[in-house]
């Protein structure tokens, strides 16, 4: 089963596509453009239609979702914590 989905291998971040992620879940994220699937694990409950971090960032980073830059990191994530509005913000203001 499919739980998270990103477009490019360089995003760092994926969207859940299913409803219940909790923490502890071990997940599958397919990579969209290169057709293969990576597993991480969820460190916390991640609703549908949001992001999930696939790598350790730090304050300052850059956010990839769609292969293109989305932002920054202003509160540090671990790979497989809730990436939102609470730690990424646009870089436009």
């Amino acid at each position: 089963m499919i739980h998270v989905v990103l477009h490019d291998a360089k995003d760092t971040v994926a969207v859940a596509v299913v409803e219940g992620i909790r923490a502890g879940s071990d997940l599958t994220a397919w990579i969209m453009d290169d057709d293969r699937m990576i597993s991480l694990k969820a460190l916390q409950d991640i609703p549908i239609g949001h992001k999930i971090a696939l790598k350790d960032m730090a304050v300052g980073d850059t956010v990839f979702k769609y292969g293109i830059d989305i932002g920054k990191v202003v509160v540090a994530a671990k790979a497989g914590e809730h990436a939102h509005v609470h730690n990424i913000k646009t870089k436009r203001w």
